[in-house]
């Protein structure tokens, strides 16, 4: 005689049915629901726990790009990242996250597309460029805020670009398919650069421009000379809390040494 309020199992072949004592199979059926559901969420908490684990100790290959990883001696120094494209050739390596660093970037060639503030359509522009080109993906992809200082309430980059791995690929001028790109080589510039862990959205990128702000403040050798950036290094396809950038402001020195 089982129990009051407990549920007692019955399997009656004849009928291929499963019944509650009551000779009810609806209790059944949303008791094996609830526990499919409970299993499923399950899984996916297990998966998620495997993945952060992995990714705190290291297992998984989270490197700062390729073949421009630094030396042993420096590798403290390297955030740890998912390394999905190699970045250009001698470009920097990334900076430490929530760091305040400056950075000097070599020549590089670009292609560039400019649209209004919120422009969904620049991304996919710039990946058919590549693409009917034959041109590589490289990391970091390229976001620029033109007006100075970054728009603080709502307002995306009203620029982007995707970075050639090296000045010898493809040729500057404006793409015959797309006259917004404009394909073209930088100049050398000096940045001070502060790296991030999170989404790639205004909030964050905001919170990083005072940050950098903040420390130019404290460095007066340093003046202001451009318009922020930020560098993003992932996919859509790497979770937000382990996705990396970098914003960026350019400046020149204007001390009497470097530091």
């Amino acid at each position: 005689m089982p129990s009051p309020g407990f549920i007692q199992i019955h399997f009656i072949p004849s009928r291929n049915e499963k019944h509650c004592e009551h000779g009810c199979p609806f209790c059944l059926n949303f008791i094996e629901r609830i526990s499919r559901l409970a299993h499923a969420k399950l899984n996916r908490l297990l998966s998620f726990c495997f993945v952060l684990l992995f990714v705190l100790v290291g297992f998984i290959p989270m490197t700062a790009a390729g073949d421009n990883a630094p030396e042993k001696e420096n590798a403290l120094i390297t955030p740890m990242m998912f390394s999905e494209a190699k970045l250009p050739r001698d470009y920097p390596a990334p900076g430490p996250v929530n760091e305040v660093i400056v950075k000097t970037y070599p020549t590089h060639r670009l292609a560039r597309v400019t649209g209004e503030v919120g422009d969904n359509s620049m991304f996919m522009r710039l990946f058919r460029h590549i693409e009917r080109n034959d041109i590589a993906m490289t990391a970091p992809v390229e976001m620029n805020w033109s007006k100075e200082p970054a728009p603080d309430k709502a307002g995306g980059a009203e620029s982007m670009a995707f970075l050639y791995r090296s000045t010898e690929i493809g040729s500057v001028g404006v793409d015959e398919k797309d006259n917004r790109i404009v394909v073209t080589d930088t100049v050398e510039m000096s940045v001070v650069s502060i790296g991030v862990r999170g989404s790639y959205d205004q909030k964050t990128f905001m919170r990083s421009l005072h940050a950098l702000e903040a420390w130019l403040e404290l460095h007066p050798e340093w003046t202001r000379s451009g318009s922020p950036r930020m560098l993003a290094y992932n996919s859509p396809f790497v979770p937000w809390f382990l996705k990396y950038s970098e914003v960026q402001i350019p400046v020149s020195f204007a001390g009497k040494q470097k530091p």
